[in-house]
């Protein structure tokens, strides 16, 4: 019996897909994992029996010597490394401002939407009852780099495990020591993960882990300088960038871990957001982007003319902001050296044709559809040539995210608005307004045709139905 046969069997029927993705087979897999950003469902700890037996033991770093100052505020940076708050904290209280709207970091209570139910993340305070105080050493690596909880209980795949696993020893060592003492005890238990039958079957996920993730720490790559194995080592463990930029493939699983696998970071959806390319692509990668660029798009959120948005404000805000100058000139250093792969759109500066809308955009005598929304919305901050204003808005001519193969990020940008992030060092944030009352669906998917194919970008058209088809799943 072959391995994808066993898992339909464990699971009920092929488990695959993305979350608001088709119907059938596709949305199954989905409640398993409910995207990259949730660490795992469901509380950590056990029954409300196992918890009063819990009670009555010491915590697990209490028969411990408080480790040395210096180990502790190590495991603090590599926790922002692997931004451990942006999934284990929960979002501020709606309608409430100031110190008592905001959570408790590491607490756990963050929700995220599946089609099954939400999925919620666990406090990972050292509170011995509700938060993970009494894990030895052993138990929480083993959480991490495993994807088991003690006692055995299996954590969804939507947890990186597959990252965590490359995290060396030192740096688990770090991190367990902030996590036992450096954060703050917080007795509030999240909320449960009461996911229906058959996913709540935690057992099956024995199965999708032994066909799916490699395991393995992190080796050093002779061929390369100490500055590519660093950049190498944060983006395939701590940083799991994978997670959300590698695509997935029939049970969900990322279609590679490292370089050698073609697939590895070249775009994924993930909450019907696309993030990007990050191989060397000229068009909708990074192959036009130099690595300083890169290095001042992590810090602050604005790097050669582009912008974070999405999903990615939170990991710029909770995590890349915080990491020093050489881990993210490494970072840097190793995306500039993938190959590029799974190339899509092009980008022609010098061409004719742009220099043509360019003027007939400045004159307002542009005829093409889209071009008339562009200027009545669009233009007075990314300006007539599509190059934005440097530190406030971002570029359009050219960009990456513009030339993508999948329009889905454009459309929920449109629909919804967007902020860029707020940085201690960065410059002040901006407002993208929604135009989800301002404009139809078909000018949306013009304006977003003309700006994919204008200033020298060329990339495939955006229609109604795709526009139709994310407001409907993002319920807008």
């Amino acid at each position: 019996m072959n391995v994808r046969f066993f898992l339909l069997l464990a699971a009920k029927g092929r488990i695959s897909g993305r979350i608001g993705g088709r119907l059938g087979n596709r949305r199954l897999y989905a409640a398993l994992l409910a995207g990259c950003a949730v660490l795992c469902g469901g509380t950590l700890g056990g029954s409300a029996a196992l918890r009063a037996a819990e009670q009555a033991a010491p915590p697990a770093q209490a028969a411990q010597a408080v480790p040395d100052a210096a180990l502790v505020a190590r495991g603090a940076y590599l926790a922002k490394a692997a931004d451990c708050a942006g999934c284990h904290t929960a979002a501020p209280a709606a309608g409430q401002t100031g110190p008592a709207a905001l959570p408790a970091p590491f607490a756990g209570g963050l929700g995220m939407a599946s089609p099954f139910g939400t999925i919620y993340s666990s406090n990972i305070t050292p509170d011995p009852v509700d938060g993970i105080g009494r894990y030895t050493y052993d138990e929480f690596a083993r959480a991490l780099r495993d994807g088991i909880a003690p006692g055995g209980k299996r954590l969804y795949p939507a947890m990186p495990f597959p990252s965590f696993a490359k995290i060396n020893d030192d740096d688990m060592h770090a991190l367990y020591a902030y996590f036992m003492h450096g954060v703050k005890p917080v007795a509030k238990p999240a909320p449960q993960t009461r996911l229906p039958f058959p996913f709540n079957q935690r057992w099956a996920l024995m199965f999708w882990d032994w066909a799916f993730v490699p395991g393995g720490r992190y080796v050093q790559q002779p061929g390369h300088d100490a500055q590519w194995n660093r950049g190498a080592y944060l983006v395939q463990s701590l940083g799991h960038c994978g997670a959300c930029h590698t695509p997935r493939g029939p049970a969900y699983e990322e279609r590679g871990y490292d370089g050698n696998a073609h697939l590895y970071l070249t775009g994924g959806t993930n909450d019907h957001w696309f993030a990007p390319n990050l191989t060397g692509d000229p068009g909708a990668g990074l192959g036009r982007v130099p690595a300083q660029d890169i290095a001042a798009f992590l810090r602050s959120g604005h790097g050669g003319g582009l912008v974070t948005f999405g999903s990615m404000v939170q990991v710029v805000e909770d995590s890349t902001q915080y990491l020093s100058d050489d881990d993210l000139n490494a970072i840097a250093a190793y995306l500039k050296s993938l190959p590029a792969r799974e190339p899509a759109g092009l980008y022609d500066m010098h061409s004719r044709a742009a220099q043509q809308t360019v003027q007939a955009l400045r004159t307002g005598d542009v005829e093409r559809p889209g071009a008339g929304i562009f200027q009545s919305y669009c233009a007075r901050c990314h300006q007539a040539d599509g190059l934005g204003v440097a530190q406030k808005y971002p570029r359009l001519a050219g960009n990456p995210a513009v030339l993508a193969r999948q329009s889905t990020s454009l459309v929920r940008l449109l629909v919804e608005g967007g902020a860029a992030p707020h940085t201690e060092n960065g410059p002040p944030s901006r407002k993208m307004p929604s135009f989800a009352d301002k404009l139809t669906n078909e000018e949306m998917a013009q304006v977003l045709t003309f700006i994919r194919n204008t200033w020298g970008n060329a990339a495939p058209p955006v229609t109604t139905r795709d526009v139709t088809s994310v407001r409907g799943a993002i319920h807008k």
